[in-house]
């Protein structure tokens, strides 16, 4: 029997037309979440990632958890640092970080060493955490008169047994002796940015400090991350911050940006990250698309130059972003 011709070219086109659209990445993204991450490249030596912005509120706890999560979920060993006395890294990883609990705090004055703190995050193998307590809060007076205040935490990190593939450092909202401590353990930073004129002013700073501390403590401390968090495309200045950052650090500044999402909100509420309460939501689907470019691109060195040009035009073009609306 003779079939028409035009029953079989008739699917060629379509299908190849329907697997590029927005909807079917998403698709694709949701079976491979559910079926079970990819395995990324893991790294010749640890790197210890300071995740850091002094200002609140621009995602750095929830990017520190999710990428961790996202990174072990991928197969590499990752160990959180919380070193912000609020503890919501603690608290998002389901650790415990009561008063009675050994934490970072007691790893700073030297009274238990790192392996007697790091406890295994539940439901996700190969994560483990440091967690934070309120004793922390009174941590940057006594380490004032400490011998050898900046590196301490340095030092636990280095006496520390168990290999590591990543280790993240969530830090406070302050660039106090808990930041300086970070960035002397650690030789990257990475710098979450929420997509809003006043976050750009805190990163200028942020920069200061980065170049003050490369020049008297730690001479391999760059900025090899710069992660945009709740970006919202459909605002103006979303899109100008966005793409003043991406022109001064084109190489540092992932490809991939977090949406703005109820579910990455409300998972700490539940003792979770966002990769386990819903892996298949955009946040969660964002978040493992930047911790792929984070392993698969390695650390870059941010140059010096670009670092104070990039400052001057917030210090003195800024006025343009300011005035932008939505």
């Amino acid at each position: 029997m003779h079939m028409p011709s035009s029953s079989v070219p008739a699917q060629g086109p379509s299908v190849a037309d329907d697997s590029d659209t927005p909807i079917a990445r998403q698709a694709a993204a949701a079976i491979e979440a559910l079926s079970g991450v990819t395995r990324l490249p893991r790294p010749d030596k640890t790197r210890v990632l300071v995740v850091a912005n002094q200002k609140g509120g621009v995602g750095k706890t929830t990017t520190t958890v999710n990428l961790a999560a996202s990174l072990a979920q991928a197969g590499a060993s990752v160990l959180v640092i919380d070193l912000d006395p609020q503890g919501n890294a603690s608290t998002a990883l389901s650790v415990e970080h009561h008063a009675d609990v050994p934490s970072v705090y007691d790893v700073l004055i030297e009274r238990y060493t790192m392996d007697e703190v790091v406890q295994q995050v539940p439901e996700i193998p190969n994560l483990y955490c440091c967690p934070a307590t309120i004793d922390l809060a009174g941590a940057e007076i006594e380490l004032v008169s400490m011998v050898a205040r900046e590196s301490r935490l340095g030092k636990a990190l280095s006496s520390y047994q168990k290999k590591m593939d990543y280790i993240l450092i969530d830090c406070p909202p302050s660039l106090g002796l808990l930041t300086v401590n970070a960035m002397v353990a650690g030789a990257e930073v990475l710098i979450p940015i929420q997509c809003e004129y006043y976050a750009l002013e805190g990163l200028s700073q942020l920069l200061h400090n980065i170049e003050l501390i490369r020049g008297h403590l730690n001479p391999d401390l760059h900025v090899s991350t710069i992660l945009l968090t709740m970006y919202d495309s459909r605002t103006r200045l979303s899109t100008e911050v966005a793409e003043q950052v991406r022109t001064h650090f084109p190489n540092e500044v992932l490809s991939s940006a977090i949406p703005r999402s109820v579910r990455v909100s409300e998972a700490p509420s539940y003792g979770q990250t966002v990769m386990t309460w819903d892996p298949v939501s955009t946040g969660a689907i964002a978040y493992r698309d930047a911790a792929r470019e984070i392993a698969e691109r390695g650390a870059s060195r941010v140059a010096m130059d670009g670092m104070n040009d990039f400052r001057a035009d917030i210090e003195y073009g800024g006025a343009s972003l300011h005035s932008g609306g939505q």
